[in-house]
């Protein structure tokens, strides 16, 4: 066997490990988790994606003239945001997703608030999720051994 091939053999074994350990490391993404992380990151990223849809719902309203869902508008932008950053956190099991996951319980519960004052399904849909992220963020914390 000459130098070119040698090379050749030992580049397509490197690939060919390389593609195993990728899709090992795939395989067993999901059992990294346990419940209470799993159920927190699935409830950040939920709050996040209704959130979203209430900032355009009521940036919306606002070109109607409807005032009074400035705040709501605001707080669901802010708060996509928190529920974004502590479902990024939880992915990674950052040491700092304690302190995130307070701030998104926080965040949540000011958003929920916001919305339910309003009598529309994406209204009451968004504060229901809020409630259920605050809750989650919350046993997140605890399960932490944070308070």
């Amino acid at each position: 066997m000459d130098r070119r091939e040698c090379l050749t053999v030992l580049g397509a074994t490197a690939a060919g490990l390389a593609a195993v350990a990728t899709g090992t490391a795939q395989a067993q993404h999901p059992g990294h988790l346990d419940k209470t992380h799993q159920d927190c990151l699935d409830a950040c990223s939920d709050c996040a994606k209704i959130c979203d849809i209430t900032f355009h719902h009521c940036a919306t309203q606002l070109a109607e003239g409807k005032k009074e869902h400035a705040r709501a508008m605001n707080m669901a932008a802010d708060c996509a945001e928190f529920c974004r950053l502590s479902a990024t956190m939880v992915a990674r099991h950052s040491p700092l997703m304690v302190d995130s996951c307070q701030a998104c319980a926080e965040a949540c519960k000011a958003c929920a608030a916001a919305c339910a004052k309003f009598d529309s399904d994406v209204m009451k849909a968004c504060a229901e999720e809020c409630k259920k992220c605050e809750a989650s963020c919350r046993e997140m914390v605890k399960s932490m051994g944070k308070k």
